[in-house]
């Protein structure tokens, strides 16, 4: 990535207790990073493929981490990795006419939405970085 790391790599050595950690008071933990960050991955899947994409409520926003066993942290990055290889997916069979089209009930196309995405998925991808930083002090 030219950002720097990606987010598996961010993620790679991640245990638990980390994930679940607040080193920053005020911030999400990177568990809650990883929920929100998947979350509006499937999001913007709904959208691709609904005439009508639905809004997102606040937990779909902010899904709660309500467990933080390791079982559940590895699943949580699983879910993760699924909701981007399965986006990948969908856009690889989008044809140049969809990828321009507008969103349905939304004012911008396929392609702003897809950027949007990447460009979230970087700006909480450097909020992991300086957690994982926070972390280690």
């Amino acid at each position: 990535m030219w950002h720097g790391p990606s987010l598996a790599d961010l993620l790679g050595d991640v245990t638990a207790a980390q994930a679940a950690a607040r080193p920053v008071a005020a911030a999400h933990s990177i568990w809650e990073l990883v929920n929100h960050i998947t979350s509006w991955t499937e999001i913007c899947r709904l959208r691709l493929k609904a005439n009508q994409p639905p809004d997102a409520t606040p937990e779909q926003d902010w899904p709660p981490v309500t467990d933080t066993s390791p079982d559940a942290w590895r699943n949580a990055v699983q879910r993760l990795k699924a909701a981007k290889r399965e986006l990948a997916e969908d856009v690889a069979a989008l044809d140049d006419a969809a990828i321009v089209a507008r969103i349905p009930t939304r004012d911008h196309t396929v392609l702003a939405m897809l950027h949007g995405i990447v460009e979230h998925d970087a700006y909480h991808g450097g909020q992991i970085a300086i957690l994982k930083r926070a972390l280690e002090k």
